[in-house]
């Protein structure tokens, strides 16, 4: 009988500590792993290293990955299902973003001039490799309730993002519920963010395109002044949709791109705006084309300006189930008790998780990677952004207590 350590509650009896911690050997492996992801990011579609790293380490592992057929990505199961009760699938994403890395004073600072892991999503990948590794010596010896699928997704931030390839390909075959976290720089590594509905929102990608007659700026009178007509659609069209939409829907849309002209003096005959739509709500979301489609047009028509709209649609909110999230709140108390767990927001980010959630019921975390006492404030998506490394065995045990806590109550499909 193994010698572990009693955790007790007032009024309730010792329990035996959950099985699952990382290793001391395997988190210094793990850091190196992430610190490798790091130094050579890819973008969406791109992840042929990072597969090949992911794969190989899990098969020296003795585990069977199977690569996605879009080439990249890959998913795993931990145990063999039975075709009956329901796995749990750990997701991550595996992808960077085409930002410079700003970082100057680590070793491990991209290697490429143009690309970042500026999101997390080299954290996402070894927690989840991590957790996968762990879980296979609990299997091994006889500790596991019942498969895990560890699923490594490609081209979350490409919309309307992997994971609608990623469930065609059928990686949600046999999964009844599937968690995943989120980095968080504004949480302190050791804790963990939820919230129950929705904690993401939805996110499109806007682009239109303004053409009329140029023609010298000494007579715009002649013209139709696109720069003009540019500036006027940048600025009115959020200002009409924050008065024909209710307020509570959270729609925003937030220009990233302008481009008109070339000369000083010549009113030129193009000018292109690129930029996203974003909605806190649903039902909102749903809504935006036609709305959005309005309101360009009256303020374009207003100018003379012709106008092409493309809105790429992208991702639905993460809506959390609430059964789920208790799921993952309870993991996390057992690991580090409930101060670990805070309450957090809904973001107006957006995350393909959302699409898997449209098929079985699941939840996102955020993931606490500030250092704590860091007041300094960090953001994703930025060349500087870095996180406190000791949240990646922070994650791995939050993992493993998920799936062995979940595996107790499984019930069969259907």
């Amino acid at each position: 009988m193994s010698r572990e350590s009693q955790t007790a509650l007032p009024g309730k009896p010792a329990q035996p500590e959950l099985p699952g911690k990382l290793p001391e050997n395997l988190r210094s492996e793990l850091i190196a792993f992430r610190r490798d992801l790091h130094m050579h990011p890819e973008l969406g579609h791109q992840e042929f290293r990072t597969t090949a790293a992911i794969k190989a380490r899990l098969e020296k592992a003795g585990l069977r990955p199977r690569v996605l057929k879009s080439g990249t990505g890959l998913i795993c199961d931990v145990g063999t299902w039975d075709g009956v009760r329901p796995m749990l699938a750990l997701r991550a994403d595996i992808d960077a973003l085409p930002i410079p890395d700003a970082k100057t004073h680590v070793p491990y600072r991209s290697t490429f001039p143009d690309r970042a892991h500026a999101c997390g999503h080299d954290v996402h990948t070894t927690t989840v490799l991590g957790a996968g590794l762990v879980l296979a010596q609990l299997e091994r010896q006889g500790l596991l309730p019942r498969p895990v699928r560890l699923l490594f997704q490609p081209a979350e931030e490409v919309l309307p993002g992997g994971a609608t390839e990623a469930i065609d390909s059928g990686v949600l075959d046999g999964v009844g519920q599937i968690i995943a976290v989120h980095c968080d720089p504004r949480v302190d590594a050791g804790k963990i963010g939820l919230r129950p509905g929705p904690i993401t929102s939805a996110c499109d990608r806007l682009e239109v395109t303004l053409s009329g007659a140029g023609g010298h700026t000494a007579r715009p009178h002649l013209t139709t002044d696109l720069v003009t007509a540019a500036a006027r659609v940048a600025v009115d069209v959020p200002a009409l949709l924050a008065r024909r939409m209710d307020a509570r829907s959270g729609m925003s849309i937030t220009w990233g791109r302008i481009e008109a002209g070339h000369a000083c003096n010549v009113i030129p005959m193009h000018a292109e705006l690129s930029g996203t739509v974003r909605c806190l709500d649903l039902n909102a979301w749903h809504e935006a084309p036609d709305q959005v489609y309005a309101a360009i047009d009256e303020i374009a028509t207003m100018h003379g300006a012709k106008f092409e709209i493309n809105h790429v649609r992208g991702v639905p909110p993460v809506v959390n189930d609430p059964v789920v999230t208790e799921l993952l709140r309870e993991s996390m108390t057992a690991r580090r008790g409930p101060e670990s767990v805070e309450d957090t927001e809904q973001s107006l980010g957006g995350e393909d998780f959302s699409w898997y959630l449209e098929h079985v019921p699941g939840a996102m975390a955020r993931l606490g990677v500030r250092t704590p006492g860091d007041t300094a404030k960090r953001d994703l998506h930025r060349g500087d952004f870095d996180v406190d490394e000791s949240a990646i065995a922070v994650g791995v045990e939050f993992f493993t207590a998920a799936a062995l806590l979940d595996g107790r109550r499984a019930r069969p499909l259907g």
